[in-house]
């Protein structure tokens, strides 16, 4: 597996985004924030890569307006 497909867990996610576990759950229920990869009954990663897009999309908005 290549480093930018590497498993991020929530707690590295909050991190890396400076967003709440709440913040998130709400950015996913409405389809706004990459998908989750289930690793197990009560656990989830993100996709390194697809995160890391996510922020640069969000910082391409910034720079549009």
């Amino acid at each position: 597996m290549n480093d930018n497909n590497r498993l991020l867990g929530v707690r590295e996610v909050m991190k890396r985004t400076s967003l709440s576990l709440t913040f998130i759950k709400r950015l996913r229920k409405a389809g706004d924030f990459p998908l989750a990869v289930p690793l197990g009954d009560r656990r989830i990663g993100f996709l390194e890569r697809e995160l890391d897009q996510w922020i640069n999309a969000r910082a391409a908005m910034r720079a549009a307006a």
